[in-house]
């Protein structure tokens, strides 16, 4: 497992599996951190330079499935455009940033080589359907509830970690009782 040190907390970057023996991953965090995983739970928003991340959230996997994704509102705060450029997570081989368009009724992804542009005053939502976050080569399922480490690289403001809540597989938005929330 791997520690990050964010806003003064110790985060540990793990995704938890019902296969985990003892202790379990947020059993682990809570002795790293002092804080339990309900804490951790409510935490909603992060922010980076003038951008703010909110409703953060992951979809569960099945068994075998090689894929995986992710979703998260970014508002640009400041007065110049920022551009997300990549992301990175421990579960899965790579990740890129995806978008989805459905074209003569079959759906087509394609990854966005140049990122997607933050502009100033502006909020942006990665969500399915659109553009997203794509784990690929994942190395177990996602179980539901199971936080999804991913670091988003910004063009300005640089790298930031969440910790992405796990939703029922096939969720269009996340868990309410995880204490996220969505604007659709």
């Amino acid at each position: 497992m791997k520690s990050i040190t964010l806003s003064g907390c110790a985060l540990v970057l793990a995704v938890m599996s019902p296969l985990f023996a003892a202790p379990t991953a947020f059993a682990q965090t809570e002795m790293k951190t002092g804080m339990t995983a309900a804490a951790m739970a409510m935490a909603k928003d992060v922010r980076v330079g003038s951008l703010a991340l909110s409703g953060g959230w992951a979809r569960a996997t099945p068994k075998g499935a090689p894929t995986g994704a992710g979703y998260v509102t970014i508002t640009n705060h400041g007065s110049t455009a920022d551009r997300l450029t990549g992301v990175a997570t421990p579960v899965a081989e790579r990740a890129e940033i995806h978008t989805m368009s459905m074209i003569d009724g079959v759906m087509k992804m394609k990854k966005l080589d140049g990122g997607v542009q933050i502009p100033a005053g502006e909020t942006v939502m990665l969500k399915p359907g659109g553009v997203h976050l794509m784990f690929i080569g994942l190395g177990a399922p996602v179980p539901e509830g199971a936080k999804v480490a991913v670091t988003l690289t910004f063009e300005h403001a640089g790298d930031v970690t969440l910790e992405l809540p796990a939703a029922p597989m096939g969720s269009r938005k996340p868990m309410a009782k995880m204490g996220q929330h969505t604007k659709e």
